[in-house]
């Protein structure tokens, strides 16, 4: 969690756990990776790589079967051609592998080509450059095109779960009078394969997502001096990160206003929300709502915010159960 000044006001950016996209593959946890057809750019291993360090709330998220288990079954059972394991194979291979799912894929097309250019520049003819004369400096563009279908199959079902197509260009470019220099084109291809596979392993598992949320800072009441220090104390230690210690400070604050300031109230239930005690925020969202008088964006933001963001947090909470 990460706090922000924004303008006049305090803001804090907090990480909230949302369902996977694809939430039959919650139900898949144990997972192989086949060879893919046409990867000359390791993209079946790098998808294994990236399932393999899936964590979510501490845990790993997927069990995979290494490569070398999977090629050793290929071989053994007949399964492949040319080196790929047969679609209609798949099935019988996970069975074999004890696996739930199956990924495979095909890379269409991993290519790199240059094309030359020219850019203007300019060179002064005098000492004062009061005269300038114009020149082309020859330059290149690489570009770099990666193209792959990634699909999931339910060994039990025999179906697919998904099917993704993925299409990546890059263009880099530098000049004769440059000191940058272009990446080689496997590289930039290694770049594009390992962003298609955290892209497509992005969809089947719940993943954290950032969000700003804003401090009230203004007092909604009369406060005595006393209490206007401890809300002014506690809005420093959250922008310190010390949520532990706002929480008592805010907690006092709301209750020595006899819980009439929704200041107190919303702010206290921020903290509770950047902690993952979303039902304690819930309830103190409510209780800011009811003591406005006149409508306060943050507060109403956060009356919307918050049923959602318990309802993500409950489906993948499901999903990590499953």
């Amino acid at each position: 969690m990460i706090v922000t000044l924004t303008g006049c006001t305090t803001s804090i950016q907090i990480r909230v756990l949302e369902p996977a996209k694809i939430g039959r593959a919650a139900e898949t946890k144990q997972i192989a990776v086949s060879p893919f057809k046409g990867d000359q750019v390791g993209l079946s291993s790098k998808i294994e790589t990236v399932l393999s360090k899936q964590v979510v709330e501490g845990k790993p998220f997927f069990t995979t079967v290494s490569r070398n288990e999977v090629d050793r079954l290929i071989k053994e059972q007949s399964l492949q051609y040319s080196g790929v394991l047969k679609e209609d194979r798949l099935v019988e291979a996970g069975q074999l592998l004890g696996v739930q799912a199956f990924v495979s894929g095909e890379v269409s097309a991993a290519s790199g080509q240059d094309e030359t250019f020219y850019e203007e520049r300019f060179r002064c003819l005098d000492k004062k450059c009061q005269q300038l004369q114009s020149y082309q400096v020859r330059c290149t563009r690489r570009n770099i095109t990666l193209a792959a279908t990634v699909k999931m199959t339910d060994v039990a079902r025999g179906d697919i779960i998904v099917a993704e197509n993925f299409s990546k260009h890059r263009s880099w470019n530098t000049c004769v009078d440059q000191m940058q220099r272009l990446p080689a084109i496997s590289a930039g291809l290694d770049s594009l394969a390992n962003e298609v596979a955290r892209q497509f392993v992005a969809m089947l598992t719940p993943q954290y997502r950032t969000m700003e949320v804003e401090l009230l800072e203004d007092v909604d009441i009369d406060y005595t001096a006393a209490q206007e220090k401890t809300l002014e104390v506690a809005l420093e230690f959250i922008e310190a990160g010390r949520y532990d210690k706002a929480d008592p400070l805010l907690s006092r604050l709301l209750s020595s206003t006899q819980e009439q300031s929704y200041v107190a109230a919303y702010n206290l239930g921020v903290v509770k929300e950047a902690q993952g005690e979303y039902a304690r925020a819930k309830r103190l969202y409510q209780l800011a709502d009811r003591l406005q008088t006149k409508p306060v964006e943050a507060i109403n933001k956060a009356v919307s915010r918050i049923d959602l963001v318990i309802r993500q947090y409950e489906q993948a909470q499901s999903q990590l159960e499953q």
